[in-house]
């Protein structure tokens, strides 16, 4: 379970959107301040989302042996839908001035969010770009059909919000301790991620797709 779990959950983490604007805000007049209301609203929603997935998935019963194939049915549709998300990616047009965003409506929004930052703006920012994705429910959903008790069960979700949370808290916590090096890195990183951002976006949504497509298939098969 811990293994599955965490796997997806490193898929659901990669986000080159939330490293740029984590720079944007470490940049900015109050940084300290401005991105700690970031990484608040980014975790305050993968936990609230983690829990929300749980109980739904408990509740409607897919945690229970009878339920195999509507728990598997699930993954592959989760699958197909992180595909059609790379796929997206990889299509949309290009346009360098903004950030690459795994959700393209929102795009803008964001853009506009971080155009003067503020600690109210960064915490919007925050719970926005970590709205769950399709691997991120994914982790979540393996731990809620496993067969846990409930001190695993939360063990496990809180490694999976921790780790879906890594490229927002990591830069945080090493600019606490070095600002001037953190603030140095993450220039050099800016410009990397705006030229390549969108590549490593597409085939993090496509590894995980196939993925869960694989993961369903295998499990509708041997059910």
């Amino acid at each position: 379970m811990f293994a599955q779990a965490a796997g997806f959950a490193v898929l659901a983490a990669i986000s080159p959107t939330a490293l740029l604007v984590m720079a944007i805000f470490l940049g900015s007049a109050n940084p300290r301040t401005t991105a700690l209301f970031y990484v608040a609203g980014a975790m305050l929603m993968t936990v609230a989302m983690a829990v929300v997935v749980l109980v739904v998935v408990r509740t409607a019963g897919l945690d229970q042996p009878r339920e195999r194939e509507p728990m598997y049915g699930l993954r592959v549709g989760l699958g197909v839908l992180s595909l059609a998300s790379a796929l997206v990616v990889a299509r949309r047009r290009r346009e360098p001035p903004e950030p690459v965003s795994d959700q393209p409506a929102a795009q803008g929004f964001i853009s506009r969010l971080t155009a003067r930052p503020r600690p109210g703006t960064a915490f919007i920012t925050g719970v926005i770009l970590f709205a769950p994705s399709a691997t991120f429910i994914a982790a979540v959903q393996v731990i809620a059909t496993a067969k846990a008790a409930v001190a695993v069960t939360a063990l496990a979700l809180v490694l999976v919000v921790i780790i879906t949370g890594l490229v927002v808290w990591l830069p945080l916590l090493t600019y606490l301790g070095a600002p001037e090096a953190t603030d140095r890195t993450l220039k050099r990183l800016n410009g990397w991620l705006r030229e390549h951002g969108r590549m490593i976006l597409t085939y993090a949504l496509a590894v995980g797709g196939i993925a869960l497509v694989l993961n369903g298939a295998l499990g509708l098969a041997s059910g």
